[in-house]
């Protein structure tokens, strides 16, 4: 009997033990890519500088919010005024994928991921559409991606750009505007396929939140990504955040993501210390040359693209061609832009065991994307001559 109830203890055990693994892989590769490269750039004082603290704070108090926004169902409400607003599927795809486009612009595309991709859920669960899940969040992610980069504080790589070269706001934008046009039009396009078959709630809507504790809580996004703008010190959101939280909502730090916080600490690591290998920096430095597009592109697909604007800015003036290549390059690999591995985990968590149609799905529409914007990154040289 012993043996049996010991036997069937372990198997349990076991059992957890791989789902978790299944439930964590993306930061149990960041863990190990990161490990890896500190073989070849060993721990010392250069570490400090890799951790971005106004992002990795950002994306805490951000977590932490929406976290409170979910205790208090407001996902689930808004959800149901989608629904109720826009009727059938083709039509709640284009506005979930779209204000997620916008909100790039605002919040920057991590950030309107981790806040975009739960009413998305949401939606998809309260009508009974969720087959519709990878897609969605496929397009939710290629969406975010892409909609922050016309404009200088659109995405983290604009604004390190932009400062770096000393670009002009004018320029820029000629810069960016027809790439921008061409993802709005490849968007668009790809949600219309999405039939518009009617939909409806399977289940009766919840009371409304409170008003003033919602209104609160927008308050305490805002000044989340304020932060990443250095409106004023991390600390001070930080701190300011934190304390409002645990004042209203102490719970909702019990929900939040630090597997994501993590993931992104290692993520960190691993780009650093690729950056100091002097090997792959001479590599980079006489592909450059050749191509800044292309070579920015396919370095994006390696390390992302955040740290691929901060790498190769160091070895080309051609800031145009590297501009576009650093912002359509967050397509691609799950690598290639923080925000996909965001949108992964989001996936992985709700949709267990389908990660390799997510991925087949990803793949086929980040890289069809890529190659489309590519051809449009050399068109924009016939235009600005």
């Amino acid at each position: 009997m012993y043996g049996r109830s010991g036997g069937a203890a372990k198997a349990s055990k076991m059992y957890l033990i791989k789902g978790f693994l299944k439930s964590r892989i993306v930061l149990i590769v960041a863990v190990v890519a990161a490990a890896v490269t500190c073989f070849f750039v060993p721990p010392d004082a250069g570490y400090a500088d890799y951790f971005d603290l106004d992002t990795l704070s950002c994306l805490f108090c951000t977590l932490a919010v929406v976290s409170a926004l979910k205790r208090r169902r407001f996902f689930e409400w808004l959800a149901v005024k989608i629904i109720a607003a826009f009727g059938n599927m083709r039509r709640v795809t284009f506005a979930l994928v779209f204000v997620t486009y916008f909100g790039s612009m605002i919040m920057a595309n991590d950030m309107a991921l981790v806040t975009f991709l739960p009413l998305g859920w949401f939606v998809l669960s309260s009508c009974g559409k969720t087959k519709y899940t990878a897609f969605v969040f496929v397009m939710q992610n290629v969406a975010a991606n892409l909609g922050g980069m016309l404009t200088p504080f659109g995405n983290p790589q604009n604004l390190y750009l932009y400062s770096f070269y000393s670009i002009e706001a004018g320029e820029f934008f000629s810069i960016m505007a027809i790439p921008f046009a061409a993802a709005f039009i490849l968007i668009a396009g790809t949600c219309f396929i999405v039939k518009p078959e009617p939909i409806e709630l399977e289940s009766s809507p919840g009371a409304a939140p409170q008003p003033w504790r919602m209104a609160i809580y927008f308050v305490l996004f805002a000044l989340s990504v304020m932060i990443v703008f250095r409106v004023f010190p991390y600390y001070v959101g930080l701190i300011a955040v934190t304390v409002a939280l645990l004042a209203l909502e102490p719970k909702c730090f019990l929900r939040v993501d630090y597997g994501l916080l993590l993931t992104f600490c290692a993520f960190f690591i691993f780009s650093g210390n690729l950056a100091r290998i002097p090997a792959v920096r001479e590599a980079l430095g006489s592909l450059v040359a050749l191509s800044p597009l292309l070579v920015g592109t396919a370095t994006c697909q390696v390390i992302s693209n955040v740290p691929s604007a901060v790498l190769l800015s160091r070895f080309t003036n051609d800031y145009r061609h590297l501009l576009i290549a650093v912002n359509i390059g967050g397509l691609g690999t799950p690598i290639s832009s923080l925000a996909s591995l965001i949108t992964l985990g989001e996936y992985r968590k709700r949709v267990p065991g389908g990660t390799l149609r997510y991925l087949g799905l990803f793949s086929l529409i980040n890289f069809s994307y890529l190659a489309v914007l590519i051809g449009i990154g050399y068109l924009n040289d016939l235009v600005l001559g």
